[in-house]
């Protein structure tokens, strides 16, 4: 019995691409998921391995970081729409291309610092005990915020394996988790842990931050002055790594606008920062 090639698409899922909007005060992002998938005539790399008529998949990648240089900050339709017409148009032996783009929303909270729209969780865990009575925690997690600017680090350890160039200008993102003791079982609950909330942002946009550590820190200690309700904050801050795309080999520039946006692996900042006259933690972070 002859077998038959049936329905077949190749393409490359989730290119993560950021690129800022430097010309405009505050700074605005598009931030992209990008998934494509190819059709077409793909008859003979399937039944014989040529491979002539096949558009890599690394050309695909390639290709959104170069249409989100050249179109600048468009619309997820727009770009989209751009992108599969390319494909479809530049290859005879594609004629049909599925783009599917995720955006995700950043909202300003400073001339170069911006808030993740969306899923963030605000946490609660409380623990009774007999003896010691009621202890809370308050907390959140998935709060994901950007700098644009205003981040370095350098004049770090280096040994042998070190690779990694200093820099005095990087992009610094971060999904805060963040848990708060409280002093008492008893407090205006949700206008402490909107205090918490605006500290944590409002310390991540005011410091001009030389480590993520000498960050978490400061949001730490301004949580601690707002929220006089807590006497401990806990946080663990995964560094979400964003690199400068090279677009030099498509002829583009790229003035510090089109970034990768990496998923793993990822630095992880952990810490806690303490009131002087925090009262023992008793049973709760156990």
């Amino acid at each position: 019995m002859m077998a038959v090639l049936g329905e077949n698409r190749y393409g490359k899922a989730e290119v993560r691409v950021v690129r800022i909007d430097r010309g405009r005060r505050p700074h605005a992002i598009s931030d992209f998921n990008v998934s494509i998938s190819l059709s077409g005539d793909m008859e003979e790399v399937h039944l014989s391995g040529a491979n002539d008529q096949v558009l890599p998949t690394d050309t695909q990648k390639n290709t959104v970081y170069a249409l989100a240089q050249k179109l600048g900050g468009v619309e997820p339709e727009v770009f989209a729409l751009a992108l599969a017409r390319h494909f479809v148009e530049g290859r005879p032996a594609i004629t049909r291309a599925q783009v599917q783009v995720d955006s995700y929303g950043w909202s300003p909270v400073g001339p170069h610092s911006l808030v993740r729209s969306g899923g963030e969780v605000r946490t609660v865990t409380v623990v009774h005990d007999e003896q010691s009575g009621s202890w809370v925690l308050g907390g959140l997690r998935e709060l994901t915020l950007l700098n644009t600017t205003g981040s370095e680090f350098w004049g770090f350890a280096k040994d042998s394996y070190t690779t990694l160039a200093e820099t005095t200008d990087r992009m610094l993102a971060t999904s805060v988790e963040a848990r708060w003791r409280f002093r008492g079982a008893d407090c205006d609950w949700a206008a402490a842990h909107e205090r918490a909330r605006q500290a944590l942002i409002q310390a991540f946009v005011d410091t001009h931050s030389y480590s993520l550590q000498q960050s978490l820190f400061a949001m730490g200690s301004r949580v601690l002055a707002e929220a006089p309700e807590v006497c401990e904050v806990r946080l663990a801050l995964p560094n979400k790594h964003h690199f400068l795309v090279d677009l030099s080999p498509f002829g583009l520039p790229n003035d510090q606008e089109v970034y990768l946006a990496a998923d793993r692996p990822y630095g992880l900042i952990e810490g806690q920062v303490l009131a002087e006259d925090a009262p023992e933690a008793g049973p709760v972070w156990s």
